[in-house]
């Protein structure tokens, strides 16, 4: 997020004055763009009201982005950097000019997106907020510090109170004021007897007996010792007497010299009380553990990015990286030899230095290389793993000539190897490669609370700051307005400090809370988060900054959010503008869009398709609007369609036991195969734990040998029915701008492979490689194959101009004269997708890669497009074409996680005919969504809850979408009756089909599935079944009988 071009704003009952921008007067009511011409922009003009919430919308890849990012808010941000010094500009990453004649009215602009979650380690929820920074200040100034090692509350008190405490002992007690020098040490201490000797003084109390100095006695150097020095004896004064003036007076000189010689610490012992212990410093006072004291506390001092408050061993990341055996070992039923142990597996092949070792150790233990490591009894397991310690073992081996020989060995094990060379070595391939067997652990000396031990001891209301941390937002918003209640647990003192404090955190809480983040917690890290959380976070943060006159740029901020949250969403974005600022939202959302003041659709369609604005005006005007393919949905004309059968699945099912990752409540749940099966839930609820976090890790653990560990679960059943896992995210399919859909797709490899079939490239002796733009040979060295060169420009933005050799092409001359079917190879990757499979309609291998790109919704792309300028939506699609165009197991099972994240309600409908065909092939589709036009389609839906955080993480209900939408406990259901019920009575589900059946069963009648059964005998169990069939659900059933 980043400030732009600050724009003035008419005082109330004043006239704005026409300001100058490109010959044009600025209209002050609107914001202008004229000739948007970047990426596929259409030479667009557009009028933005200001002080309304705006809503771009349309197709995915129809130009919302391109108008909103990359023409108005990079303008808004090139203006605002020019407006700098040339010498602060040179600093800074400029934008380059975007593609547009001119900007009226524009307002300094401030871009919330999704790409701005931090991937630091060391951010989490509360320091991209700015709640910790406002925690360390409460906890620095009003925190009680405690001694770490007994727990005591440790406070420090001026001469002033010391003398007050002693003085308010009953009248004649008689009592010692002791200077301690020595506090539980060993040795015999004549140096500081000496000293006390030399000093004047004619006491010392040594190990709790009073004697003179003269007659102290020898102390033994090997016992622990405590020596004090007694300054005074007094004896307590009545109230009102003449003498209690003066004995204050005598009474603070002592204290005085007492807190001297005790380095700030001082004792008194009354005779017949308990002692007591004072102290300038926060020192804690007890000698049944190591002296303990602390300096003043500042803020920085429970910083987890600061040495004064970061946990020494981890320095304050909260974890560290450990060998883990289940890496190491991930299968022990293998033998040794068999390669059993990861790392060592050249050992089955290699008779090493390392392999007589290992068989030594098991020859001196009773094991060897052929024991399957299952069979290892612990101890030997221990021994194996982390070595005999001193323990010596002989080796015996036979040299080429026959000679023997023997030595001896300390085996250090292997883990205590792996770990010794990952710290020792200086080769980085070295170190990722023990990398690959290494897991992030809570630190030992932490747990995981990032700071010293010292600052975790100090506490508000009895929390530390950990504590705190670690709580989620909804329970630190009680907590914190408990503090500011009026039976707050803080002193009046304290309660003053603290009470600004305390506003600004529980007012960026409550920020939080109104986008529907309350399930959050506090140190929950940033990279963690999803991008409309990150998002989200940032939209809080803005709204706590309180600014008027700005230019939100929002790209949909409702990603993640159920419909039950997306009322305060709104709530939150319409309060942006009644602060009187402009809020632009890209959006897909129906609720989103009927709750903006002015509606924009761009289109008509994608790619060289869109870029022109269909239609702008208010929601009920779009609506209405004839060639607007969002208005088409909004007003009925068009809708996503039911399907015409529910699947009965396969009769198999996958089932997870015992999760309890995050706020998992160890729940049991069963997946049935062969449907489109859709996991709901309010946010943070534990839908992307439940299949992201344990039910994909695992099957990739166990499917393909991924080392990423699963969550906390007992085991998952049924994996014997899957022989593969495909997860397809909306992450980039490529970083760099050599990244494009041909790459991605592998077409581009068959496409090379072609090219140097021509008869002219085999005379010519060219490979497949010839034709890369990535490596020397046939791409254009001039530019080495980017087809641009980059100009740079000090405190000028970098100009990116066209290579002057190859003008962009990308490949030489000599390359460029290779023609297959009158293209060459940069007019390949120049084509559309539609024009690409004309090329190619004869060449089966790239025609089908091309279809599947076809079907599902992307003819219009460029082959060679980089992968940079595709929208999420667009790679997510990239990629089910990719596993759409190989060969189906049918017994796949594929996972997205909102897959409608950039989507229109048209782009849905395409995704949604994509994934039932990969469920009619007999695989399973597992989604987590929350658009309810894709949750009406699934087969069998399973909805966590009730709420998000501690109070979610059960499974409220699972079943066919009308079994669910008649569960009022659940959220998801209500939301889904009311969408159910334009199509019809929710009570009358449609036929069941098999798995594997096409959508339109011929021969079955309405209301009974393709074998012409009752959808009640598949559904409830009763009636006929084929063997081995049963429901989706069934399992679980039965499951919560046992």
């Amino acid at each position: 997020m980043e400030p732009s071009a600050p724009g003035d704003r008419p005082r109330p009952g004043e006239e704005a004055a026409p300001v100058a921008d490109g010959g044009a007067g600025t209209r002050l009511d609107e914001i202008v763009v004229t000739g948007a011409r970047e990426h596929n922009l259409r030479d667009i003009s557009v009028e933005i009201p200001r002080d309304r919430l705006v809503v771009l919308t349309g197709v995915s890849g129809s130009g919302k982005s391109s108008l909103a990012f990359d023409t108005i808010y990079a303008e808004g941000q090139r203006r605002y950097v020019e407006s700098l010094s040339a010498y602060a500009r040179q600093f800074l990453g400029l934008m380059e000019k975007p593609d547009v004649d001119h900007i009226e009215g524009l307002s300094p602009a401030i871009s919330i997106d999704q790409r701005g979650v931090s991937r630091n380690p060391r951010s989490t929820v509360a320091t991209v907020t700015e709640i910790y920074d406002y925690l360390r200040l409460l906890f620095a100034r009003a925190g009680i510090p405690h001694c770490p090692h007994c727990g005591e509350v440790i406070r420090r008190q001026t001469v002033q109170q010391i003398v007050d405490a002693i003085l308010s002992e009953p009248a004649g007690a008689r009592a010692l004021v002791l200077g301690p020098m020595i506090r539980h040490k060993r040795g015999e201490h004549r140096q500081v007897l000496d000293d006390v000797r030399r000093a004047g003084f004619i006491r010392v109390r040594v190990d709790g007996e009073v004697h003179e100095v003269d007659e102290a006695p020898a102390l033994d150097r090997y016992k622990w010792h405590d020596i004090d020095v007694v300054v005074d004896r007094i004896v307590i004064p009545e109230a009102e007497s003449e003498g209690r003036d003066e004995l204050r007076q005598r009474v603070a000189d002592s204290a005085e010299q007492a807190l001297a010689l005790g380095e700030g610490m001082l004792v008194l012992a009354p005779e017949g009380r308990p002692e007591q212990t004072f102290s300038e410093h926060f020192a804690c006072p007890s000698a049944d553990h190591p002296p303990y004291s602390v300096g003043e506390i500042e803020p920085r001092n429970f910083s987890f990015n600061s040495p004064h408050g970061a946990c020494p061993a981890c320095t304050g990341l909260g974890i560290q990286m450990q060998i883990d055996e289940e890496l190491v070992a991930p299968n022990r039923t293998l033998s040794i030899a068999q390669g059993g142990l990861v790392p060592l597996q050249r050992l089955a092949t290699s008779l090493s230095w390392y392999r007589r070792r290992i068989e030594a150790l098991g020859a001196m233990h009773g094991f060897d290389l052929d024991t399957p490591l299952a069979d290892l009894t612990p101890e030997q397991w221990r021994l194996l793993m982390h070595g005999t310690g001193e323990e010596r073992i002989p080796v015996q081996y036979r040299t080429r000539r026959g000679h023997e020989n023997r030595y001896e060995i300390r085996w250090e094990g292997v883990l205590t190897n792996l770990e010794r060379r990952y710290r020792e070595t200086e080769s980085d391939w070295v170190r990722s490669d023990i990398e690959r067997y290494m897991v992030a652990v809570p630190c030992p000396d932490c747990g995981g609370a990032r700071l010293r031990p010292e600052m975790r001891a100090v506490t508000v209301d009895g929390r530390s700051i950990t504590d705190v941390a670690a709580l989620s937002v909804a329970d630190a918003a009680r907590w914190i307005e408990g503090l500011r209640g009026e039976r707050s647990p803080l002193g009046a003192r304290e309660r003053q400090i603290a009470r600004q404090i305390l506003q600004e955190i529980g007012g960026r809480l409550s920020f939080l809370r109104d986008v529907g983040l309350e399930y959050l917690t506090l140190d929950r890290a940033a990279a963690t988060l999803s991008g409309g959380e990150g998002q989200r976070i940032r939209l809080a943060t803005q709204i706590g900054s309180a600014l008027m006159g700005v230019l939100y740029v929002c790209d949909e901020p409702s990603i993640g959010l159920h419909p039950v949250d997306n009322q305060r969403l709104i709530r939150t974005l319409t309060r942006l503008r009644d602060l009187g600022n402009t809020v632009l939202v890209v959006e897909h959302d129906e609720a989103m869009m009927r709750a903006a003041d002015h509606v924009i659709d761009l289109g008509p369609g994608a790619g060289e398709h869109g870029g022109r604005v269909v239609a702008t005006g208010t929601p009920d005007e779009v609506a209405a609007h004839p060639d607007s393919l969002t208005g088409a949905y909004l007003s009925g004309r068009r809708s996503i369609p039911m399907p015409t059968a529910r699947r009965a699945g396969s009769g198999e099912s996958l089932t997870v036991r015992g999760a309890r990752e995050h706020n998992l409540r160890r729940i049991d749940v069963e997946i049935p195969l062969g449907c489109f099966v859709g996991v709901t839930g309010v946010s943070g609820s534990g839908k992307s734990t439940l299949v992201n976090e344990i039910l994909a890790k695992a099957l990739a653990h166990e499917l393909h040998g991924a080392r990423a560990r699963p969550g906390a679960h007992d085991a998952i059943e049924g994996l014997e029915h899957v022989d593969k896992v495909v997860v397809i995210d909306q992450s980039p399919i490529g970083r760099t701008p050599r990244s494009n859909p041909a790459t991605y797709t592998g077409l581009f490899t068959l496409v090379r492979e072609l090219f140097a079939q021509v008869p002219e490239a085999r005379a010519r002796g060219y490979k497949p490689g010839r034709f890369s733009f990535n490596v020397k040979g046939g791409r254009c060295e001039a530019c080495s194959g980017d087809g641009y060169n980059q100009i740079e420009m000090q405190f000028l933005p970098d100009v990116t101009v066209a290579c002057e050799v190859c003008h962009g092409r990308r490949y030489n001359r000599e390359a460029l004269e290779i023609h297959f079917r009158g293209r060459s190879i940069a007019d390949v990757l120049e084509m559309t997708v539609t024009e690409a499979l004309e090329l190619f309609e004869a060449f089966p291998r790239p025609r089908r890669k091309l279809e599947t790109l076809a079907s599902v919704g992307l003819g219009y792309i460029r082959l060679g497009q980089p992968a940079t300028t595709l929208s999420g939506g667009e790679a997510q699609r990239i990629k089910l074409a990719t596993e759409l165009s190989k060969r189906s197991t049918g017994r796949t099972l594929y996972i997205l996680d909102e897959p409608t994240t950039g989507l229109s309600f048209s782009d849905t409908e395409s995704l949604l005919r994509v994934l039932q065909r990969l469920v009619d092939g007999g695989n399973t589709v597992i989604v987590i969504e929350h658009h309810m036009d894709v949750v009406k389609n699934a087969d069998w839906l399973i909805d966590l809850g009730p709420g998000g955080g501690e109070s979610g993480g059960r499974v409220v209900a699972s079943g066919t979408p009308e079994q669910l939408a008649r569960r009022p406990e659940s959220a998801s259901g209500r939301f889904l009756a009311e969408v159910l019920s334009r199509h019809g009575p929710a009570e009358q589900p449609p036929r069941l089909r098999a798995a594997g059946a096409a959508p339109e069963d011929a021969g079955a009648g309405i209301g009974t599935d393709a074998n012409g059964r009752r959808p009640g005998a598949a559904a409830t169990g009763r009636g006929r079944r084929r063997r081995g069939a049963r429901a989706p659900g069934a399992g679980a059933r039965s499951a919560r009988k046992r």
